[in-house]
């Protein structure tokens, strides 16, 4: 069973930075795809960033291009996200999530591609 665990959320003024982390199950890395996603009040869960190591492949939404950038560090089971430059529409809850990489991991921006999920973090940020 795959558990994930967010932290590192809270508020900031715009232009401020935080660094998302996610501390996964052991060996989660090793046979999962993760994401970042958030939801806003209101709004769909959308996906922020993914990453598939063992294919040495990212995805950005067109968004937080150049201002996020997700890693992960395997030896500490840990998915992070730094998040620079923030923007008030930046506001959600952050939540990771994970993907059995046999299924496939290309091009799986979508929530429901993402089977395990952390109770999530917020972030706001303010003008």
């Amino acid at each position: 069973q795959v558990q994930l665990v967010e932290s590192g959320g809270g508020s900031v003024q715009t232009g401020g930075s935080l660094r998302l982390s996610c501390a996964a199950s052991k060996n989660t890395f090793s046979t999962h795809c993760m994401g970042w996603f958030r939801q806003a009040p209101g709004k769909e869960r959308e996906v922020v960033a993914t990453i598939a190591v063992d294919a040495g492949t990212t995805y950005y939404a067109d968004s937080v291009k150049g201002r996020f950038t997700v890693s992960q560090d395997n030896a500490e089971n840990t998915l992070y996200l730094q998040m620079n430059d923030l923007k008030p529409e930046d506001s959600a809850m952050y939540f990771c999530a994970a993907r059995w990489r046999f299924l496939g991991c290309y091009g799986r921006t979508g929530s429901a591609d993402f089977p395990y999920w952390g109770q999530g973090t917020q972030v706001t940020v303010s003008s």
